[in-house]
């Protein structure tokens, strides 16, 4: 269990200078290839999407680990196919969007809504999330604390 979040905590330092160098052709992405063990789990080089109406494209600064997300790389979420960009919530700047709803480098998350299931979601140096579940924030914390908050949030507002 301790490779899988040193993997992923090397991987979110590899965003934070790929996306540096890359500007935006490629992303690096962890990429769950099928159910498996951690070791199903490889960094790739992945094109961007283009941002499509009422979709809006992040630059990712940090990401929780969920148990949720263990249960579907282990293969017990049928809707879930593989290969996947798994994460379920993520924190980060908005980068572009159709809608002109947010500004350019203003903080966002994104949480739920199919994020890392039904789309690809937030282990990677960008994503690209329907409007609906992106929300904006302020705060002063670091972002590899505030990374973990959303889905939290979420679980403790929903009990």
């Amino acid at each position: 269990m301790n490779i899988i979040f040193w993997s992923l905590r090397c991987f979110v330092y590899q965003i934070k200078y790929l996306s540096l160098l890359n500007e935006k052709k490629n992303i690096s992405a962890a990429i769950t290839l099928r159910s498996g063990d951690p070791e199903v789990i490889e960094i790739q080089e992945k094109s961007v999407t283009e941002v499509k109406n009422s979709w809006v494209s992040i630059k990712i600064k940090a990401f929780g680990l969920n148990r949720s997300e263990l249960f579907t790389r282990q293969g017990h979420s049928p809707n879930v196919s593989f290969p996947r960009n798994q994460g379920i919530e993520c924190v980060g700047t908005a980068e572009e969007h159709l809608s002109g709803t947010y500004s350019k480098g203003q903080k966002v998350g994104a949480i739920m809504g199919g994020i890392g299931r039904d789309f690809d979601g937030g282990y990677a140096a960008y994503t690209l999330v329907p409007l609906q579940i992106v929300f904006p924030f302020e705060s002063n914390l670091p972002w590899s604390t505030f990374g973990a908050i959303p889905e939290m949030f979420q679980t403790v507002s929903g009990s």
